[in-house]
C-alpha cells in the first residue's frame, strides 16, 4: 500500500467517516465556496487582483529597504508605483476602445461594409445559397460598423462600475502596502508553525510574481512585433492594436483572439479579405512562436499546470468572478493548488493529474521521507 493510500485511510479513521463520505463532503464544501465567491465576486475579484499586484511589486519594497529606505516609505513607493501602472492600463484600454469607436464611425466603413456584404451574397448565390432561405439575412444585415460602435458605446456607459472596481483595487493595495513591512516576519512564523503551509505560500508568491513579470515582458515583445507588422501592412490604428495586444496577453488561451478581432476587422474594411487574412496569419505566427513555444518555457515553473487545466481554469474563474476571473484564472488556480494540494500530503495524487511536470511531484515525497 502506498503512503498516499495509507494517509487517506488514516485520515478517514480519524474522522470516523467512510472515505467516500469525506470525499463528498470535500466536493460539497468546494462547490459552496465557489457559490459564495460568485455571490461576492465584486469584492473577491478586485481584492485578489490587488493582492497579485502587491506580490508582483514586493521586490521594489525589499530593494528600497535594502538600500536603507525606511520601511514605511518603501511601502508607499511600492503602492504608488502599482497604482500608477494600474491607472495607466485602464486608461490605455479606454483609449484603445475609443479609438476603435471613432474609426468605425467614419462613413467610408459603412460603404465598404455594404460592398463586402454584397460580394458575399453574390458569391454564395453562385452555390445556390440564399441567406434569406437559411434565416441568416436578418442577422448579417444587423452586423455593421454602426451596430458594432453602438455595442461598444453601451459597454463604455458602464464607466461608473469600472471606476468602482478600480477604487476597490486601489484601496486594497494601500492597506496591503501598509502591512508590507511585517509580511516577511509573518510568513516566517507561518513556516515555523506549519512547514508545508509556509512552503506552499512561498511557492505561490514566487509563482505569481514570476507569472506576472514574464507575462508582462512577453506581452511587450508581442505588442511591439504586432505593431510593427500592422504599420508595414498599413492597417489603421496600429499603435492602438499593439496596446490591445499587450493588454489581452494577460488573458490566457483566449486573449490572442480578443486582440486579433479589431485589427482584422479594420483590415477587412480597408484592404479586403486579403489584408484581413494577412493580419490573421501574422498574429497567428507570432502567437504560436512567442506565446505558445517560447513563453511557456519561462512561465512553466511559475504556473506548473497542464494546458487543459489552464483552459478549464479560465472557464471556471470567468464564470465565478466575471471578467476579472479571466485575468486572474491562473493566479487563482495557483492559490487553490497551493492551499488544497501542495499543503496537503494526501492530495499529492491531484498534483500528478494537473501538473505540467508530473514527474516532479514525487520529489517532495522523497524529500519529506
Amino acid at each position: 500500500m502506498s503512503q498516499t493510500e495509507e494517509a487517506i485511510e488514516s485520515g478517514a479513521k480519524r474522522t470516523g467517516l467512510p472515505e467516500y463520505v469525506v470525499v463528498m463532503l470535500g466536493i460539497a464544501a468546494t462547490v459552496a465556496a465557489l457559490v459564495l465567491m460568485r455571490e461576492f465576486s465584486g469584492v473577491v475579484g478586485p481584492v485578489f487582483l490587488a493582492l497579485n499586484l502587491i506580490i508582483a511589486a514586493y521586490p521594489i519594497h525589499r530593494w528600497l529597504v535594502g538600500k536603507g529606505t525606511p520601511a514605511w516609505l518603501a511601502a508607499a513607493v511600492m503602492a504608488l508605483t502599482v497604482v500608477v501602472l494600474l491607472l495607466l492600463a485602464v486608461w490605455s484600454m479606454a483609449w484603445t476602445v475609443n479609438a476603435l469607436v471613432n474609426e468605425l464611425t467614419k462613413p467610408r466603413y459603412t460603404a465598404q461594409y455594404q460592398t463586402i456584404y454584397h460580394g458575399i451574397t453574390t458569391f454564395l448565390a453562385g452555390f445556390n445559397i440564399n441567406l434569406d432561405n437559411v434565416g441568416l439575412n436578418e442577422v448579417v444585415t444587423t452586423i455593421n460598423p454602426s451596430t458594432i460602435t453602438g455595442a461598444i458605446t453601451t459597454i463604455l456607459s458602464q464607466t461608473s462600475s469600472i471606476l468602482g472596481v478600480v477604487a476597490v483595487i486601489v484601496l486594497t493595495m494601500v492597506f496591503l502596502a501598509m502591512d508590507g513591512p511585517s509580511i516577511d516576519s509573518r510568513l516566517r512564523i507561518v513556516g515555523l508553525v506549519n512547514t508545508r503551509v509556509g512552503r506552499a505560500i512561498g511557492d505561490f508568491t514566487r509563482g505569481v510574481r514570476r507569472y506576472w513579470v514574464v507575462t508582462t515582458v512577453f506581452g511587450l515583445i508581442v505588442a511591439v512585433l504586432d505593431g510593427v507588422a500592422l504599420v508595414i501592412m498599413h492597417v489603421p490604428l496600429a499603435l492602438a492594436w499593439a496596446v490591445l495586444s499587450f493588454l489581452t496577453n494577460y488573458i490566457p488561451n483566449v486573449g490572442f483572439f480578443i486582440g486579433l478581432v479589431p485589427p482584422a476587422l479594420l483590415a477587412l474594411f480597408t484592404g479586403g479579405w486579403q489584408l484581413a487574412l494577412a493580419v490573421v496569419i501574422v498574429y497567428a505566427v507570432l502567437n504560436v512562436i512567442i506565446q505558445s513555444v517560447i513563453q511557456p518555457r519561462f512561465t512553466g515553473e511559475s504556473v506548473g499546470v497542464s494546458v487543459t487545466v489552464s483552459f478549464l481554469s479560465l472557464l471556471l474563474w470567468g464564470f465565478v468572478l466575471g471578467p476579472l476571473g479571466t485575468l486572474l484564472a491562473l493566479p487563482m488556480t495557483l492559490l487553490a493548488k497551493a492551499l488544497l494540494v501542495d499543503a496537503d500530503p494526501k492530495a499529492r495524487w491531484v498534483a500528478a493529474l494537473i501538473s505540467s511536470r508530473p514527474a516532479e511531484v514525487l520529489e517532495p515525497e522523497a524529500s519529506d521521507g
